[in-house]
């Protein structure tokens, strides 16, 4: 696709060898690397979300071994000329290239089954034909829908205070939370040791994961800062809606999208999360409402028949643990490929959260992924 202004990154180096093309902290002071009108496309090639050390020779060991602060290279700040606070960023993606080689993997200390699953674990991809397809897990295609993980804007300096006062306060009474944190913090000047990590979304956007973001979806970000400066990486292939393990088909991209502002509609609203919208299929609908599935249900109890009140996360627990062994039992996978599958191809759905105390979450599993 062509475009009038493109940002180009080279994937045999980190980013911290080539921070003039990007950064992997959010902070009002950033550079921007380039400037667009509203209208233009601009094109952005993206690193992998864990900046290069996956690679097709890595092991289930050496993923017990990733450095996590380098958790996610993004591309850019872009400066859209005439985005100002209190105004809407709608981010149109025009088109995203996938780079042939994607991984799920299973890092100990992330996941939401993270207690249940200690042990590294990759899985690598080839990614062709509108597919990925591994040797670590025989019979199992799953099809392309890609879209980018991480798409944000910059905090101005008064909600970059609000956040850390408050997820501060989340990690007083024990919540968990990765702070602020300058351990290879590109870039690494002074800002660092106050600039936020990219792991969680924010009022600002960021790491969202959220798989209907595809070609031909309009993402709308409030705008904090002059400019807005909109950043993007974490590159996926495919994704359930879930991404339970912590990862999609992970993979580096080339990023193409156009910018539109709508004047003082976030301010005028109060609009301060991210919206989105499109006119058609997110994906072949076969894949967005499967023909064919299976699927399974939680609730807000546990297994050791502990009962929560209004419990989705417990409900999501559950349906997903159904799933797993579902998986192992009838098709025969280890219960950390059948974990990773529900990563990338189950989506879950809030069934329903009227009934207390107990909430239903289902878990659906396209059945055409298997060949």
């Amino acid at each position: 696709m062509e475009a009038s202004t493109f940002l180009s990154v080279d994937r045999a180096k980190p980013l911290c060898d080539q921070a003039h093309v990007g950064h992997n902290r959010w902070h009002p002071e950033i550079e921007p690397k380039v400037e667009v009108d509203p209208d233009q496309v601009v094109g952005m090639e993206t690193l992998d979300a864990f900046d290069g050390q996956i690679q097709p020779h890595t092991t289930s060991e050496d993923v017990g071994r990733l450095n996590l602060n380098l958790v996610h290279p993004l591309t850019g700040p872009v400066y859209v000329k005439g985005a100002e606070p209190g105004d809407i960023l709608e981010v149109t993606v025009r088109q995203i290239d996938p780079q042939p080689f994607g991984y799920t993997i299973q890092v100990p200390g992330f996941g939401f089954l993270r207690d249940l699953f200690p042990d590294p674990y990759i899985i690598r991809w080839n990614i062709a034909h509108n597919a990925a397809t591994s040797e670590d897990l025989p019979g199992v295609s799953i099809p392309g829908a890609p879209f980018m993980g991480v798409m944000g804007v910059a905090p101005s300096h008064d909600l970059l205070h609000k956040i850390q006062a408050r997820e501060a306060d989340l990690k007083a009474r024990g919540g968990t939370v990765l702070m602020a944190d300058a351990s290879d913090a590109v870039p690494s000047s002074p800002i660092a040791s106050q600039a936020m990590r990219t792991i969680a979304p924010h009022e600002t956007g960021g790491n969202l994961d959220i798989k209907q973001l595809t070609t031909g979806t309009t993402v709308r970000l409030p705008v904090y800062v002059p400019g807005a400066l909109f950043s993007v990486g974490d590159a996926h292939f495919a994704q359930g809606d879930c991404e339970t393990c912590g990862t999609a088909v992970e993979m580096g991209a080339t990023f193409y999208a156009s910018f539109q502002l709508i004047k003082g509609e976030a301010e005028r609203l109060g609009i301060r999360d991210t919206q989105f919208y499109r006119n058609d299929y997110f994906t072949d609908p076969q894949m967005a409402v499967p023909q064919r599935f299976f699927a399974t249900t939680g609730q807000s109890h546990t297994r050791k028949g502990v009962n929560y009140s209004e419990d989705l996360t417990i409900a999501a627990r559950n349906a997903l643990l159904n799933m797993i062994d579902h998986l192992v039992d009838k098709r025969g996978f280890t219960p950390q490929q059948a974990y990773a599958i529900c990563s990338v191809a189950v989506d879950l759905k809030v069934s329903e959260m009227v009934d207390v105390p107990n909430f239903v979450v289902s878990a659906f599993l396209p059945l055409d992924i298997f060949v």
